[in-house]
């Protein structure tokens, strides 16, 4: 079964200005709607003629033999006809609360997580603690990630209420589903001469191996450039091979731009940079049949899923990504590609930060800025992943082949989207059976979580007390005073002063974060997040404690 569709066009179309991830998703969702749609009409639901008419003319677009049918926002009960109505985020409380005019055994709620990480975004989550939503009721989870952010918001919140309360709260929870998100496996199917021609149009030339970083050209929401380029110059100076690196996707605004293109000089600079308009589509898909290597190294805890490595894997590209979010469900180290180990600060070393966005500055783009920063891959692992890729194309095709057949078996739509019918049939089976309607005070609200505590299984590791931190070669003050001036790296910088402490600390060897605590009276969890930051940029490295 079909469920009917809460239709907005932001939440399904990519023609906006500024194109998202959960709109790319949207639109190849409802490509699959339509693609398999069976007999029955399309049915959206809309309080407003405008979408209802934007809907109609995307169907039609897609399929001019489609069926389409458009409930008004005062028509709900016309609902039950549909038995699920299907919202394309996860503000389930929203729709359970418009259900009680029409009754809430008229129809099942489905709704699907992209980011979760804003405060908005959380509160949406608490709410279900006191929304009114049934057992039938369901939020599709794209992530083994985003299943446990879930599931630690809503307990939070029923902690909250038990102590608000001063009783056990536990309402009905909807159930939570994992499935991926899919593409359209076809869209990527690249000839040789197709390869050829995306190559020429692209100006690349045989002998140079191209790496492509796609999607979302953001520093703060997506991956922080400096690893990338890091490890590309180091490859570049191992292999002496001629290396590109293609960034495909848009920039917000034309600081963020300036960023990328300085950042691409000065940390590669023997690797030749290309920009390409990630909002022509045309250019976008050549991009992807030119590459060699697909790239990203995701450190936002804005990531619950991650499309481009999907879309990489269907091309036909081996994938290095962190090993991170929801990237840890799609590519398989050693087969696909490889993920690489990541590092964040333990659980409650980010009750400032989640201080700051609450009663400081509300700025959800200095929260992602602020994690981000403490987020680190290990470089060297990355350096040597990439240069062994770049020196073996055999190796490439094998796990480019792999990566292929991978998605065909479990991302392409035509595979995931009968799993959101099998769904949707049973919640309305469960709600048909249904019958008739039917002690300590937390630290913070559940809506300002710490981010390391709420996104801990992110990373590979957590940086403790216990962890232990080695200077790498020839890192010092200066150098690390110098390179934080760039934009990528400017924020929460140490003064000069915290940075001899620390450092001094570390020079006669390695040390724990312990002792390096003792010896500077610098507190242990503060320093978590300074030395994760330190391991951003390859000034230290760090291991597990003994």
């Amino acid at each position: 079964m079909n469920a009917a569709i809460l239709f907005e066009p932001d939440g399904y179309l990519t023609t906006g200005p500024k194109l998202m991830g959960r709109q790319a998703a949207g639109d190849g969702f409802l490509r699959a709607l339509v693609k398999h749609r069976g007999e029955a009409p399309l049915v959206a639901y809309t309080p407003r003629k405008r979408s209802a008419e934007a809907f109609r003319d995307r169907v039609a677009e897609l399929d001019a033999g489609a069926a389409i049918r458009w409930i008004s926002g005062q028509r709900l009960p016309e609902l039950e006809a549909s038995g699920v109505l299907y919202r394309p985020d996860h503000a389930l409380g929203i729709s359970a609360r418009a259900r009680l005019r029409a009754g809430v055994n008229r129809y099942a709620l489905c709704g699907v997580t992209h980011t979760l990480a804003t405060s908005g975004a959380m509160e949406l989550l608490a709410d279900y603690a006191t929304a009114p939503l049934m057992p039938w009721d369901a939020l599709v989870c794209t992530s083994t990630a985003a299943v446990e952010v879930v599931e630690r918001a809503l307990e939070a919140q029923e902690a909250y209420l038990s102590w608000r309360l001063g009783a056990h709260a536990r309402a009905p929870r909807p159930q939570l589903r994992l499935i991926p998100l899919g593409v359209h496996a076809e869209d990527f199917a690249t000839t040789a001469d197709q390869r050829a021609a995306a190559r020429g149009l692209l100006g690349l030339a045989d002998d140079e191996v191209a790496v492509l970083f796609a999607g979302r050209l953001s520093i703060n929401g997506k991956a922080n450039p400096y690893p990338m380029y890091a490890a590309l110059q180091r490859t570049a100076a191992a292999t002496g091979a001629k290396v590109v690196l293609v960034h495909a996707g848009q920039f917000f605004n034309g600081a963020i731009e300036g960023a990328f293109r300085s950042g691409a000089a000065r940390f590669a600079p023997d690797v030749r940079a290309v920009f390409l308009n990630g909002k022509d589509a045309a250019l976008y898909g050549q991009s992807w049949r030119a590459a060699d290597i697909f790239l990203s190294l995701s450190d936002s805890i804005q990531e619950t899923f991650g499309i481009t490595p999907i879309e990489a894997m269907a091309s036909g590209l081996p994938a290095v990504v962190t090993d991170w979010n929801g990237y840890k469900d799609t590519v398989r180290d050693g087969v696909d590609g490889y993920r690489i180990r990541t590092w964040q600060p333990q659980p409650g070393a980010g009750g400032a930060a989640a201080r700051d966005y609450e009663v400081e500055t509300s700025d959800y783009e200095m929260l992602l800025a602020r994690t981000s920063l403490a987020v680190a891959a290990d470089l060297d692992e990355l350096t040597a992943r990439l240069t062994t890729l770049v020196g073996d194309g055999d190796l490439r095709r094998r796990m480019g082949e792999a990566g292929r057949a991978r998605v065909r078996e479990r991302f392409d739509w035509a595979v995931v989207f009968p799993q959101y019918q099998a769904l949707w049939a049973e919640q309305d089976e469960r709600r048909r059976a249904a019958g008739a309607d039917t002690r300590g005070a937390p630290g913070h609200a559940p809506g300002w979580p710490d981010p390391y505590a709420a996104f801990a299984h992110y990373p590979s590791s957590h940086v403790t007390p216990a962890t232990r931190v080695r200077l790498s070669e020839g890192a010092s003050v200066a150098g690390y005073l110098e390179l934080t001036t760039h934009p990528f790296l400017m924020h929460w910088r140490l003064t000069p002063e915290v940075a001899e402490l620390v450092f001094g600390a570390l020079v006669a060897g390695p040390a724990s974060i312990a002792a390096v605590a003792e010896a500077t009276k610098i507190p242990a969890l503060t320093l978590t997040e300074v030395v994760a930051r330190l391991a951003k940029i390859g000034l230290v490295t760090l291991e597990e404690g003994r």
